[in-house]
Order: C-alpha cells, then sequence, then structure tokens
C-alpha cells in the first residue's frame, strides 16, 4: 500500500512542481517545494534540474531558473523583446534612465549612502532611491557609524529581476572604470570629503 503511495506521488512530482511555479509571485526553493509536494528534497532537486533541462532541449520559449535561492519560470531571453512590447506597451513600469544608473551604483557599491551616490552621479539622488525603495529594488542596510548616513543595499528582488544568483555574479566592471586610485580620488573630489544624509 505505501508502495503504491510512492509510486503514485513521484508520477505526479513534476506535473506538482510545475502546478506550484506558475501560481508563485516569488522564487520557491527545493525544501519549500519539497514540502509542498511531499516528497523528499533529494527527489525535488533532481525533478527540478529535469525540468530545466528538458525545457531548454524543447526550446520552450521559458525556461526554468534557480534565482536568488529558489526555482523561478522565466522567459527565455530571446523571447524577452516580444513579451516586454506586450506587457509594458504604453505602461510607466520601466525605470529611468536616472533609476537605471542610481540602482547600478548601489549594486557595486553597496552598503552605501545617498550622498555617495549623488556625489559618484553628480546629481541629488533622493527621489530616484525613494523609487527604487519603493519598487523593493533597494532597501535600507544600517548607518554609517562616522557620519550617521543612512546606507542602502539593493534586495533579493533585484536579483531575481535581473536574474543571478549572487551579487558575485554582477559582471566584472574593472575593464571600463579608470585605475582604481584614480576612481578613489575622483570620488572624494565629487564629494568634498564629506558625507552626509538627509532623511
Amino acid at each position: 500500500m505505501s508502495e503504491d503511495v510512492l509510486e503514485f506521488a513521484v508520477a505526479e512530482l513534476r506535473p506538482s512542481l510545475e502546478a506550484l511555479l506558475m501560481v508563485a509571485d516569488q522564487p520557491l526553493d527545493d525544501t519549500t517545494l519539497a514540502s509542498a509536494v511531499g516528497a523528499p528534497v533529494a527527489e525535488v532537486s533532481g525533478a527540478l534540474a529535469e525540468l530545466a533541462q528538458e525545457y531548454a532541449d524543447q526550446g520552450r520559449g521559458f525556461e526554468l531558473r534557480n534565482v536568488a535561492g529558489g526555482w523561478r519560470y522565466y522567459t527565455r531571453e530571446e523571447f524577452a523583446p516580444v513579451v516586454e512590447a506586450f506587457v509594458l506597451d504604453g505602461q510607466q513600469a520601466r525605470l529611468t534612465q536616472a533609476a537605471l544608473e542610481t540602482l547600478a551604483v548601489v549594486a557595486y557599491k553597496q552598503p552605501v549612502s545617498r550622498a555617495r551616490v549623488s556625489a559618484i552621479r553628480g546629481v541629488n539622488v533622493d527621489g530616484v532611491m525613494r523609487t527604487l525603495v519603493t519598487r523593493g529594488l533597494v532597501e535600507e542596510a544600517g548607518e554609517d557609524h562616522s557620519t550617521g548616513a543612512h546606507l542602502y543595499r539593493t534586495t533579493s528582488y533585484f536579483l531575481e529581476r535581473i536574474g543571478v544568483t549572487s551579487l558575485d555574479d554582477l559582471p566584472e566592471l574593472a575593464p571600463y572604470l579608470p585605475d582604481l586610485e584614480d576612481l578613489d580620488a575622483l570620488e572624494d573630489e565629487l564629494s568634498g570629503g564629506a558625507e552626509t544624509d538627509t532623511t
């Protein structure tokens, strides 16, 4: 009897995982999925890897990726323009150039204060930072002990949106930047050596 139940559970494992992932609004880790379908974590991990490979082999319009510590469906990269045109056309969902630049500074310099981001970009970023916090891409990360300024960092939602597992997966900036010493000197010059933050 227990053997029959086990066989049924295994037979239904992959469709059950697909059903859960279709309705999830955030990445789900192996343990959460295993608990939901009542199967061992190792079997769930294997089934997820098989599903991801199957979708890739079949050239589906979507793929299953393990991002930010969990599994989620994503549009396959070559079809992203089609989806973007459909979903975003006529909407103000896209981030502005200023928001993208500010987000990039936070991603690469975190934890960082608004004053430091403003110094790097050469403009006041208070409004843009509020937008990024509201959209869940950036969050507060404590205070700078020397200045009392609020520090900011990117969120796991940011990782999920750009499709990487960790900040280590961000592209290297070194080839596009001046020497590190020159960059530090430039930042100090732009910030005037004083870092204040208005909250």
